[in-house]
């Protein structure tokens, strides 16, 4: 099951060139499902991939009580990556402070740029980001229904300011085979005790997607055609 995956990440690595050679890769590690599966993709794809690039796993610990990341510390010793974790206040910023009604953009905001700033005090230049298929799909409904235009994140991101380059290498694997490599490994994963986790607008996005593909079962295969074939810039 990880080799079907990270064979996926593969061919989204090699279609965007998004590693060089010898390059060392932070992975962003939340401790969720997602960044877990990502690092274990990773890790078995600089094994064999002619880039033989490196990995430092970073986790940021955004001040939200009850947060355990010693399943993300547990796992990269077991695949013998260097880890770093460092403690932020953006919960206490958003909530307390801000008291934002709609928290979640502003918070992934903040946490990229928190993730980015990590990284260059270790003086790497590039960081893998998590999003996957469908999370892609979700994004690109949301921007349309929500805001009114047609935008998803891009698969390759420079950020200019920072001298730092954001890749997302699971966007052609879909979040169900993410799933089921989770169960069948026996990942340990960090729960989220968020307030806004389970009820945010992503999730009335899922909850659309999931209704309509009862209709039309294909039609996530072709809201992520229509990213490629717009195109929506940088895809």
């Amino acid at each position: 099951m990880l080799d079907k995956i990270t064979g996926r990440v593969r061919r989204c690595v090699d279609d965007f060139n998004m590693i060089g050679q010898g390059e060392t890769v932070a992975v962003g590690v939340s401790g969720g499902k997602d960044s877990m599966v990502l690092l274990c993709a990773l890790d078995h794809l600089r094994k064999y991939h002619p880039g033989k690039f490196k990995l430092h796993v970073v986790t940021l610990d955004m001040g939200v009580k009850g947060m355990d990341f010693s399943p993300v510390e547990e796992l990269c010793r077991e695949l013998d990556v260097p880890f770093t974790q460092k403690l932020c206040d953006i919960s206490r910023v958003i909530f307390e402070e801000r008291q934002e009604k709609n928290p979640c953009s502003l918070c992934a905001t903040m946490r990229r740029a928190a993730l980015c700033r990590m990284v260059d005090e270790l003086g790497i230049k590039k960081i893998a980001l998590a999003h996957h298929y469908d999370d892609a799909i979700e994004t690109f409904l949301m921007s349309l229904l929500y805001e009114g235009r047609i935008h998803c994140f891009r698969p390759v991101t420079y950020l200019d300011r920072m001298d730092i380059t954001q890749i997302r290498p699971m966007l052609y694997v879909e979040e169900k085979a993410i799933k089921s490599y989770e169960s069948a490994k026996g990942l340990k994963i960090v729960k989220n005790p968020c307030p806004m986790n389970g009820v945010s607008k992503r999730e009335e996005i899922k909850v659309l997607i999931k209704t309509l593909s009862a209709e039309y079962p294909d039609i996530k295969t072709k809201l992520f055609g229509a990213m490629q074939r717009l195109p929506v810039e940088g895809w």
